[in-house]
């Protein structure tokens, strides 16, 4: 790196900060966690993608598919629950939690149920969001201080404060229209990196000739996940459905840009383009690895320069070494971008969480007092993710599968307990208290216990058995049911055109993966 790289990081803070100071204004205290309900589709799904496709993911993707033994292509199938569970949303949970009128779509649980359960699940979600979050700070931290030797004090600091001052006046509008400028840094950066890898190992068709093969392969129909093996078609089919269904309908980070959107119309639009675009975005991130991966396997002083225990340096590496100075850092901008993008979005949920759950139950607030005691949750989350990645370590090879084990231990239960909460009446907050702690808690047994169980089926497996449990214990409730909320009188669409885009596409995902080993 030279003084042209850093002087491009240093624009990029400075455009970042600016943008904090020029969006500062906000219209009522509540809009700074939902803005002023303006935001079209074409924003929210460029910062929900932004949010989604993180630091981790610009850096652990590509080294799964191209270096992690018994990786390939076959993350793609991460992607196929995506369209399903955008259909499931746009029909059954985003309808009741938008015209609720709501902050936190854990407000939504409390009206049905109570307070303690919606506690239980803010709870659940400060504690795992806040963990997951210093974990990804640390990861690109500890990679950038290792490959570029930038401090890992330093990093952080760039990452956490910086973020921190844009959005702590600016609130989710700024984190929205930042998250946009990321998404096209972000994408730029992965292009970039595919460009030059193909350059230097001498084009396409050098790379087909040397191309592992095995690595190719996305659909595996013969993997039921039970013993030890993984990215089966089935668990990450269903596993993925409950998992994306539950992230984007009932987790507070993206929940606020359904919440902050101007109409319902404009949150289907995103959801169904979301069900589509993040597949080409995320097969751009593999096509990426399996290139980069394939010039190590042909250039033995790169590969050298990768640990074997550490696939996550690929990409780095590759950056250091073979990017020209300028370019380096416009990557590593993308690489910022990415980790504030994620750390913005998570920040504003986590206090949106702890002021609309926490505070405001018991202490009445003036609109100037609440959007101040807003930013003083930001702060306070902000410092605890700092604390969090100065001591976090590995907890998997590669960090992208430690977060999402994070989030699936809790995914399965929190979105039985919101579809109970919207389909049934009968069902008391007794019943779903235990029904959810139930579900938690089979999804620790089979972490620590049960190995051999690939972890995505946790997503599934906590969502049956939270239904199960509460439903069956509801069954020995007195006669007299709660009132059931009242959104919950509306009608469903169980059909719309959106629906039809993205089963077409759910069925051309499929065929697709199927035949990627045929032409690559």
């Amino acid at each position: 790196m030279n003084w042209l790289d850093y002087s491009i990081i240093i624009i990029y803070i400075l455009l970042m900060l600016s943008m904090g100071y020029f969006m500062r204004d906000q219209s009522s205290g509540k809009s700074y966690f939902i803005g002023d309900k303006n935001f079209g589709w074409f924003t929210l799904l460029l910062s929900t993608m932004a949010t989604q496709l993180s630091a981790i993911s610009f850096i652990s993707a590509p080294a799964f598919v191209g270096m992690k033994m018994g990786g390939g292509m076959k993350w793609l199938t991460f992607e196929f629950g995506v369209p399903l569970a955008m259909i499931f949303l746009s029909l059954v949970i985003t309808p009741f939690l938008y015209k609720a009128g709501i902050v936190s779509a854990y407000e939504f649980l409390e009206r049905r149920f109570g307070r303690s359960t919606r506690l239980l699940i803010s709870t659940a979600f400060l504690l795992s969001r806040s963990f997951s979050t210093g974990v990804a700070v640390y990861t690109v931290a500890l990679l950038l201080e290792s490959v570029f030797n930038i401090h890992f004090w330093q990093t952080i600091g760039i990452i956490c404060v910086v973020t921190m001052l844009y959005s702590l006046k600016g609130g989710l509008k700024v984190v929205v229209y930042t998250d946009v400028i990321q998404m096209f840094i972000k994408y730029f950066g992965i292009v970039v990196c595919l460009g030059f890898a193909l350059y230097n190992m001498g084009g396409w068709s050098v790379f087909l000739e040397h191309l592992d093969k095995e690595r190719t392969q996305v659909v595996n129909f013969d993997s039921w996940g039970f013993n030890g093996d993984t990215y089966g078609f089935f668990p990450m089919l269903f596993g993925g459905f409950v998992l994306y269904a539950s992230y984007y309908g009932c987790d507070q980070t993206q929940v606020q840009r359904s919440l902050a959107a101007s109409s319902l119309a404009e949150v289907r639009k995103m959801y169904m383009l979301n069900g589509i675009v993040r597949f080409f975005v995320t097969f751009t991130y593999c096509i990426t690895g399996l290139v980069i991966g394939t010039f190590a396997l042909v250039t033995p002083s790169f590969k050298a320069l990768i640990p074997t225990t550490q696939p996550d340096k690929m990409l780095p590496m590759f950056i250091l070494h073979y990017l020209p100075n300028g370019i380096i850092g416009l990557v590593i901008v993308a690489i910022f971008a990415a980790a504030m993008s994620s750390l913005s979005t998570n920040v504003n949920a986590l206090a949106a969480v702890s002021m609309e759950d926490f505070v405001t139950k018991r202490f009445k607030f003036s609109e100037k007092q609440y959007s101040l005691y807003s930013q003083v949750c930001v702060v306070f989350w902000g410092a605890v993710c700092v604390f969090t990645a100065a001591i976090a370590g590995d907890i998997a090879e590669t960090v992208i599968e430690a977060i999402n084990k994070i989030g699936s231990v809790f995914y399965g239960p929190i979105l039985a307990t919101f579809t109970l909460a919207i389909l049934t009446k009968n069902i008391k907050a007794n019943n779903m208290n235990l029904g959810l702690i139930t579900g938690v808690l089979l999804n620790v047994y089979l972490w620590k216990f049960q190995p051999q169980i690939f972890w995505f089926w946790w997503n599934l497996f906590g969502c049956i058995m939270t239904l199960g449990v509460a439903y069956l214990s509801s069954l020995f409730n007195a006669k007299k049911v709660l009132k059931p909320l009242e959104s919950s009188s509306l009608a469903f669409e169980f059909w719309n055109k959106s629906t039809y885009y993205l089963i077409i596409f759910f069925i051309f995902i499929i065929f697709f993966s199927i035949s990627i080993p045929y032409w690559l």
